[in-house]
């Protein structure tokens, strides 16, 4: 077990999880977005919040941006207002999801200048990308349709193959496209990328540069997540995770509050494929909205509500769990997961921060810091962030 936590140390070290900007304006329900005080109300803003999520955990360093909501003037001067701050741009979100046009769709509606609009939005993401240094533009499609017959089912997916090589050609050397899937909603009979196969196809289709992201709110009750995220790894598809936590639906919840033991299962996939290395190519992501609760603090708690996951997976005894998988042993290999997964990691984790120079609680140091009363009592003007803005 010594050799286990030293390693899980140095593993952990090398961890990093992106948080998004929309994470802290003001959010909520389809019945009501609730305010609160000392909300961004702009990016510089949010990535000032973002910054402190960073030096409150050591391990959130990235900050992903979503446009239209965090356009700004000079995408230069936003870069450089957060390598001020200590984190740096990560992916940049594309939205599709807004105009009345795309009503019908946007990359796969039958309208020709409806598509050239949703690519030519595409672009200004790219151009996003080069002013900021970011190498990944994520596109979650919002496609779909209520009703069978509204549409030729086939002739949207021709549709949005011709649009995604359009999108994918505007890359540059180094850049991803990673393509999310959901299930349902905005749309009920049938998304245009509704699970993990369909993106796959796309993705195989586009060539090296695409990616599959994985949202872990965004599949059936009682699906095997981690089935997908070996799957994926396995051939080597895996771009990005969202990280949140979900109950019935596309919940958007803090990551690891529903259901802990499936971050971990997810966690310890990731693990055993190796595939936690920073140059594996995976960005562990967090998408999640703060409704009720506060979004500095809601952000901590999912970052460290991770690394507890990946910690528990990285104890796991490979050697004493794979001897038992070849032996047939059924009890015994589920009860070296468990045994990892019953395992109290807080302790190694503050000895992580404590050993970089942090805080061990990381919850408790933004409580301390007196930043949440500051920008109660600054941001009083102007309107605070939302969906949309």
């Amino acid at each position: 077990m010594t050799d286990l936590r030293a390693a899980a140390l140095q593993a952990l070290r090398a961890q990093t999880i992106e948080i998004p900007s929309w994470a802290f304006g003001n959010s909520g329900t389809r019945f009501k977005v609730f305010g609160a005080p000392g909300v961004a109300r702009d990016p510089f803003e949010k990535i000032a919040d973002a910054a402190q999520v960073h030096a409150c955990t050591g391990a959130a360093p990235r900050v992903s941006l979503h446009i239209p909501w965090d356009r700004v003037e000079d995408y230069g001067k936003l870069a450089a207002h957060a390598a001020d701050l200590g984190v740096a741009i990560g992916a940049i979100n594309s939205n599709l999801f807004q105009d009345d046009e795309y009503r019908l769709g946007s990359l796969t509606h039958a309208d020709t200048a409806i598509r050239d609009k949703a690519i030519a939005h595409h672009a200004e993401c790219v151009e996003v990308m080069r002013a900021t240094g970011s190498t990944d533009l994520k596109l979650w499609l919002p496609d779909g349709t209520n009703y069978a017959g509204q549409d030729d089912l086939r002739a949207r997916q021709d549709r949005l193959a011709d649009s995604l090589q359009q999108i994918y050609a505007l890359l540059d050397p180094g850049h991803r496209l990673l393509i999310e899937y959901k299930i349902y909603e905005p749309y009920f009979y049938a998304m245009d990328i509704p699970d993990w196969g369909t993106s796959l196809v796309h993705c195989l289709a586009l060539g090296d540069q695409a990616q599959v992201v994985l949202d872990t709110g965004h599949h059936a009750p009682s699906t095997n997540i981690e089935f997908i995220v070996m799957q994926l790894l396995r051939v080597g598809r895996l771009g990005a995770f969202d990280f949140n936590s979900r109950y019935y639906g596309d919940d958007d919840l803090i990551v690891g509050s529903a259901d802990p033991f499936q971050l971990f299962r997810i966690m310890n996939e990731i693990v055993e494929a190796d595939a936690l290395r920073p140059d594996s190519g995976i960005n562990f992501m967090l998408d999640q909205c703060h409704n009720i609760e506060p979004k500095i603090p809601g952000q901590i708690r999912s970052v460290t509500n991770v690394q507890e996951a990946t910690a528990k997976a990285l104890l796991v005894d490979r050697e004493a769990l794979h001897a038992a998988q070849q032996a047939g042993d059924v009890l015994g290999a589920h009860g070296a997961l468990n045994d990892a997964f019953a395992t109290d990691v807080r302790p190694l984790l503050a000895e992580l921060r404590e050993s970089a120079g942090l805080a061990p609680d990381p919850y408790r140091a933004y409580a301390a810091s007196g930043y949440a009363d500051r920008i109660a009592a600054e941001r009083t003007g102007g309107t605070p962030a939302s969906w949309g803005a």
